[in-house]
């Protein structure tokens, strides 16, 4: 088959070109470059980020990979889909005085959308779209299914969650059943990088308000009992769940428990006022469930550095869901997805609200 490798010049999806190479397919490298040159952001030339000005390195890294591998190389402009879709629901998200998670939004509309899609415009025909995602895909009576990767600790299914069956169809992860330590020992037998090559971590290399471009406005700090403790100048500054940067003194630490957009206020509470055993979700997409109805028993995460948790997912509609934990979680945080599983299989999920 003739095989599109996302590549991002890292070590993952370098060892996703290679071992599809050796298995005897043929593969076509491409990067999407969405850092546009004169845009109004001033991220930082740090590394460790999808979005800021050292694309052009990471650019750099994939082509020279490519050419070690011999494989045709593709870069596509992919920046007007990428602020048209992930920037503006990022910041329409934080203004309303939710968390979003862009890297969901990006991989389901960008990177399995937008990118295939603008590589067949360009003339560039393949068969199948590979990228390096520690995940599992198969068929199962016609239907595809999402599982998680034989490495739990590289598990990246939380962020692959709103993929399509017309995506899952036409998609690979070659390191699905690699652990981290084998793709690593793989990119320093064949000279890829050296064994301290750096990982992608973050979302952007800056500081978030430069991509929200919010004027600063005056607001309060306020307990749960509407009490004025502190100021602030945006609520989007703020996340559910902070303790630090609050500029209060008090004799308990406190936490940010909730964000009133509409009153722009933060409002704090003490470590035990954190934890909920309950949340709605909408914006759903069903992979592992075709027809979803009722009530079932699943593991749900809530973010995606946590662990998936015992939980009763019930279906009130078409587009609504309620999750109750069967433990208190700390820092449910409205606009962050919410992923529902069955052992390793990925049912579905949606945006907690």
């Amino acid at each position: 088959m003739k095989i599109l490798v996302g590549m991002s010049g890292g070590i993952d999806s370098s060892v996703a070109a290679l071992l599809l190479q050796e298995a005897g397919h043929e593969v076509v490298g491409v990067t999407m470059s969405i850092w546009r040159k004169g845009n109004p952001f001033t991220g930082e030339l740090r590394k460790n980020a999808c979005f800021g000005p050292n694309e052009e390195e990471d650019i750099a890294e994939a082509r020279r990979i490519s050419e070690l591998l011999g494989i045709e190389y593709h870069v596509l402009d992919c920046a007007a889909q990428y602020e048209r879709i992930v920037l503006e629901d990022f910041r329409s998200e934080y203004m309303a005085g939710r968390t979003p998670n862009p890297c969901v939004w990006c991989n389901s509309l960008i990177k399995f959308g937008a990118l295939p899609k603008i590589a067949r415009e360009s003339g560039i025909g393949f068969d199948k779209f590979a990228t390096g995602h520690y995940a599992q895909v198969e068929n199962t009576d016609g239907r595809w299914l999402l599982k998680c990767a034989v490495d739990s600790r590289k598990d990246q299914t939380y962020f692959l969650y709103r993929l399509t069956q017309t995506q899952l169809s036409e998609v690979m992860f070659p390191l699905g059943k690699l652990n981290k330590e084998e793709a690593r020992r793989l990119c320093v037998e064949h000279g890829f990088f050296t064994g301290e090559k750096d990982e992608s971590q973050d979302f952007y290399s800056g500081d978030y308000s430069d991509l929200l471009q919010a004027e600063p406005i005056d607001g309060d700090i306020v307990d749960t009992k509407g009490n004025v403790l502190g100021h602030h100048t945006g609520h989007w500054n703020y996340t559910i769940g902070q303790r630090r940067g609050l500029g209060i003194a008090s004799e308990r630490p406190l936490y940010v428990i909730s964000l009133d957009a509409r009153q722009n206020q933060v409002v704090v509470g003490h470590e035990e006022e954190t934890f909920g055993s309950a949340l709605m979700a909408q914006q759903m997409n069903w992979i592992g469930l075709e027809h979803p109805s009722g009530v079932y028993e699943i593991q749900a995460k809530i973010r995606s550095t946590g662990t998936a948790k015992p939980a009763i997912l019930e279906i009130l509609g078409e587009d609504m869901v309620s999750v109750r934990f069967a433990e208190p979680q700390k820092a449910v945080t409205p606009g962050q997805s919410v992923v529902f599983y069955q052992d390793d299989l990925v049912l579905g999920g949606g945006v907690i609200r």
